[in-house]
């Protein structure tokens, strides 16, 4: 702020109440970064006392009374603004340290006149009914979520992560339901059919991870920590109960030993709690004391695959490493959410990783982060890992897989070029410095500094500062069979501006009779020689990156597919497959249709589980994004049957299970229809295919979209599934796949109000069945009216929405009329929003690389 004083204006309500001042410049919506920084300087030790009743009925409103004490630092006239998005008429009353005042709203935003407000100690007393926005309220339970700023749209509050505080909570709830907040429950009563549950002053925390849940749940109790702790839940599968519960509690315990003992830290907080919510829109939430979990990602039956079972010990390594860092040590604006999520990741995949073999680690590291990473950071709309921000109300926009799997990438070349004891004791130094408060990268980077001769600025730059990847060409010379030279070299894949992105990737050399080649490169120039492959003998190719450590493009060899049998470690083959399509998708390397080719063959070949995963999902995105309509139907009948094929030859079940689903992903002809069809009819699975109900319902989805009329096939599954969540969910998602175009229209049209879209989780999967390849002659005219609605859905819905939206609709498009509507979108919005233009862009380049690759 130039003058040191934040000035603001504000509507006057005309009463018999005290006159307030009037000031010339105008509070933003939002939490402006200058606000927060006005209150950062002026306001401490605050606390929020707060009393909810919540009725049964999601329809009914939450009343609230709530009391925030702080100490304030009185500065002139300046009125004191707290943040509320709601409507004047939930705010029922107001008093300040004792005196009732008629409240004042601007912008979202209760303003405080400074004549009401003392130097020091304040209080002020709110009745006032609480907005619905972040408490995802569902029939028969609630939870809240209110990451980045949307705790004030539930209750007045100073919504800003460096203004951390202490909550005392009250809730009255329906006698039949259980609760969980962030402190221990003190205390509970009953009475004429509600309870009342008083909870313990929570530790100091920000306001997005202050939280509850509240519901018909069951509950399940275990210790930890010696002290009992109890997760919430409403799965109904009693057999995914009984096999997963001891897994969830063991996994827990074994990633909090894990950082205690890694940071020297313990448990910075005062219980552990969890809760698993159904059609959550996220993995998880690291509310101290109240976790929130995914519910299918936790309860599995024994016949989970691995990529479930990594998925699930990867979500609770995270929310628990997020106990440090994020939640005891919190970034001090939200340009630094990175921080708290590439920490939670690294450190997730540290203590995932410590109890399997390092091999196994890096492969899952390797086949989790770079292609999600790359997914971004190869299309125009690339974003930086450390972003401006200017305004809270944007930050939700921030989140995507550049803070998620780029950055440990990033965090991984950083611990290598500091070296692993060093990282670790600056990240010691640093969690020691700020607990309990904030801090920046920058102050990180500073402490990282003392332990390392290496240009950490200069470093942060290019990995962390800018967007895009490089790529790594190399250069062989051979005098005769010998190698004569060999050099690398790096360049941006977009822009003219020469950069260095200083890391560490390992080249093989690939000879007959399983002879490799193997040298460790530290590329830190733009060119460089590689003097420790001169004089070796010429190979049969070279595998740029074959451990999968480097970031960017890595060139590849034509010969490489041709004599791919003498790539025997499953790390080399998982980087080489991630080569192959990151370059086909430049039209550097080989043609869609060849890859598809290549990556078919492997089905019968490749054993490893996460790289049968990998090859099948780039499998469905080559053959639906890639391949003209044409050719999808010439060569439909041979895909298929090389996937079904390839079924007896897997030993593993999971194996055979990641075929059986990439066979149900793509299959087109009558023959493969009514094989399925029997299968979901009968549930009677191939041999040795494990299928349970939610596989039957997505074959049954995966069968309606090739059904000329399925209303009958999905109201018979409907019939089957009993979990009354689950229940919920498909009638969500079965509008969208209807056969009849009269109901998929209303329901796109409904999408406009923002009640239809409350479950983003279902919405989601529903948009991917409404804009199936098979369904685009008539869904692409929903296309204009998705792009309208965008800013909408950012303003009105969670984190992750805003992408999930895009990708749904945009994600199987490639031909030139989807394109063209994009491009009129951008055009005819020239000042639209750059980080939401980022989004399009990023979510339209497979559509705009098809214009190319596509014959």
């Amino acid at each position: 702020m130039k003058t040191g004083v934040l000035a603001l204006s504000f509507v006057i309500f005309s009463s018999g109440y005290f006159a307030q001042t009037k000031f010339q410049t105008k509070i933003e919506s939002g939490v402006s970064y200058e606000l927060a920084q006005w209150r950062k300087s002026t306001l401490s030790d605050i606390k929020y006392d707060l009393n909810l009743k919540i009725p049964e009925s999601k329809t009914d409103r939450i009343s609230g009374a709530e009391i925030v004490s702080f100490q304030y630092k009185k500065k002139s006239n300046s009125p004191l603004a707290l943040d509320f998005k709601e409507e004047t008429t939930s705010l029922i009353s107001v008093s300040v340290n004792g005196q009732t005042i008629k409240p004042v709203f601007e912008n979202e935003h209760i303003i405080i006149d400074a004549q009401y407000l003392n130097s020091g100690f304040n209080q002020i007393h709110f009745n006032f009914l609480a907005g619905n926005a972040a408490l995802n309220r569902r029939d028969g339970y609630l939870y809240t979520l209110f990451v980045p700023d949307r705790a004030r749209t539930m209750f007045p509050c100073f919504d800003q992560p460096n203004l951390k505080a202490k909550y005392t909570l009250s809730l009255t709830i329906p006698e039949k339901w259980n609760a969980i907040a962030n402190g221990k429950l003190k205390n509970t009563k009953t009475e004429k059919g509600t309870k009342v549950l008083d909870f313990e002053e929570s530790d100091l925390i920000p306001t997005y991870l202050f939280s509850f849940a509240a519901g018909d749940f069951k509950a399940f109790t275990e210790k930890i920590d010696k002290q009992d702790s109890k997760i919430l839940y409403r799965e109904t599968d009693s057999v995914k109960i009984k096999n997963s519960m001891d897994s969830i509690f063991s996994l827990y315990r074994n990633s909090l030993n894990y950082f205690e003992k890694w940071t020297h830290i313990p448990h910075p907080f005062q219980k552990h709690g969890m809760v698993a919510v159904p059609d959550f829109q996220f993995g998880g939430m690291e509310h101290p004391g109240a976790i929130l979990f995914q519910n299918s990602t936790l309860f599995l039956d024994q016949n989970a695959t691995q990529n479930q079972l990594n998925n699930r010990s990867n979500l609770i390594a995270h929310e628990v490493a997020h106990l440090w860092f994020g939640d005891m040590v919190t970034m001090d604006w939200f340009n630094d959410v990175w921080m708290k999520e590439v920490f939670a990741n690294f450190m997730a995949d540290k203590s995932t990783g410590a109890s399997s073999d390092k091999s196994v680690y890096n492969l899952k590291f390797l086949t989790t982060h770079f292609p999600a990473a790359y997914s971004v950071d190869r299309t125009l709309g690339a974003n930086p890992i450390r972003q401006i921000l200017d305004n809270l109300q944007n930050a939700g926009m921030m989140y995507g897989p550049i803070i998620y799997n780029k950055a440990p990438v990033m965090m991984r070349q950083l611990e290598l070029l500091i070296g692993e004891e060093d990282f670790k004791k600056g990240i010691g130094e640093y969690l020691k410095k700020y607990a309990y408060s904030n801090a920046t990268w920058p102050d990180l980077i500073d402490i990282l500094d003392q332990h390392t001769q290496q240009d950490l600025k200069a470093w942060n730059k290019v990995w962390v500062n800018d967007p895009g990847r490089p790529v790594i060409n190399y250069n062989a010379h051979y005098n005769g069979d010998k190698i004569e030279s060999f050099t690398i070299s790096q360049h941006p894949e977009y822009g003219k501006e020469q950069k260095i992105w200083p890391q560490e990737f390992e080249l093989s050399l690939f000879y007959p009779n399983n002879r490799i080649e193997k040298v460790n490169v530290k590329l830190l120039k733009n060119e460089q020689e590689i003097s420790a492959l001169k004089g070796k003998a010429r190979p049969l190719f070279v595998l740029q990156n074959s451990s999968g450590i480097g970031y960017g493009v890595f060139n590849t060899d034509a010969a490489m597919m041709s004599d791919f049998s003498v790539v025997k470690d499953p790390i080399n083959r998982a980087s080489a497959y991630i080569s192959l399509y990151e370059n086909m998708l430049g039209g550097s390397g080989t043609s869609p249709q060849e890859l598809l080719i290549f990556f078919t063959g492997q089905l019968q070949k490749e054993t490893t589980e996460l790289n049968l995963r990998l090859i099948t999902g780039y499998i469905s995105t080559i053959y639906w994004d890639f391949l003209s309509e044409n050719n999808r139907l010439k060569i439909s009948e041979n895909i298929e049957n090389t996937i079904w094929n390839a079924l007896p030859s897997q030993s593993s079940k999971n194996n055979k299970k990641i075929l059986f689903d990439c066979y149900q992903g793509i299959f087109q002809t009558r023959r493969a229809y009514d094989n399925l069809h029997t299968i979901w009819k009968s549930q009677t699975p191939p041999q040795g295919v494990s299928l349970n109900d939610d596989d039957f319902t997505n074959l049954a989805l995966a069968l309606s979209l090739r059904n000329a009329d399925n209303r009958d096939l999905l109201q018979e599954q409907l019939t089957r599934i009993k979990n009354p969540d689950r229940i919920n969910r498909f009638k969500i998602i079965m509008k969208a796949a209807s056969s009849d175009q009269e109901i998929r229209d209303v329901f796109f049209k409904g999408l406009s109000e923002k009640r239809n879209r409350s479950n983003e989780s279902a919405v989601g999967a529903a948009l991917g069945y409404l804009h199936h390849p098979l369904r685009q002659k008539t869904s692409i005219t929903y296309l204009p009216k998705s792009l309208e609605l965008l800013q909408e859905i950012q303003k009105t819905g969670d984190i992750f929405f805003p992408d999930n939206w895009l990708r749904s609709t945009f994600g199987t498009y490639q031909n030139s009329e989807a394109l063209e509507m994009v491009k009129k979108f951008l055009d005819q919005n020239p000042n639209y929003n750059s980080i939401l233009k980022n989004k399009i862009l990023q979510a339209t380049d497979n559509l705009k690389r098809a214009q190319v690759l596509v014959k």
